[in-house]
């Protein structure tokens, strides 16, 4: 059985079940502490492992004038800052 270590947890069939979760696309910093704190509030309550997931970049829309995110160079700052926050592993997709 392989074994993957993600931040403070490690995620196994034999281990407590992770979540990937957050908004589908980065707003600001202040929807996403704000999401952020509350998904890892939920998550501590229930004994489930978070890896917080938001993107930076939403390009496959289905609209051309839909808002696609706040871009890599702003969001690289959130990520960190929700990481160190609430002590959590973050991801984005590229």
């Amino acid at each position: 059985m392989r074994e993957v270590q993600v931040g403070n947890f490690v995620i196994s069939n034999k281990h407590p079940l992770s979540l990937i979760a957050g908004p589908c696309q980065m707003e600001s910093r202040d929807h996403t502490l704000m999401m952020a704190e509350k998904i890892t509030d939920i998550c501590k309550r229930l004994g489930v492992n978070l890896i917080y997931k938001s993107s930076f970049d939403k390009a496959n829309r289905s609209s051309v004038h839909s808002k696609r995110g706040i871009g890599l160079e702003q969001s690289l700052p959130i990520f960190s800052e929700v990481k160190n926050t609430f002590n959590i592993p973050t991801l984005t997709d590229i």
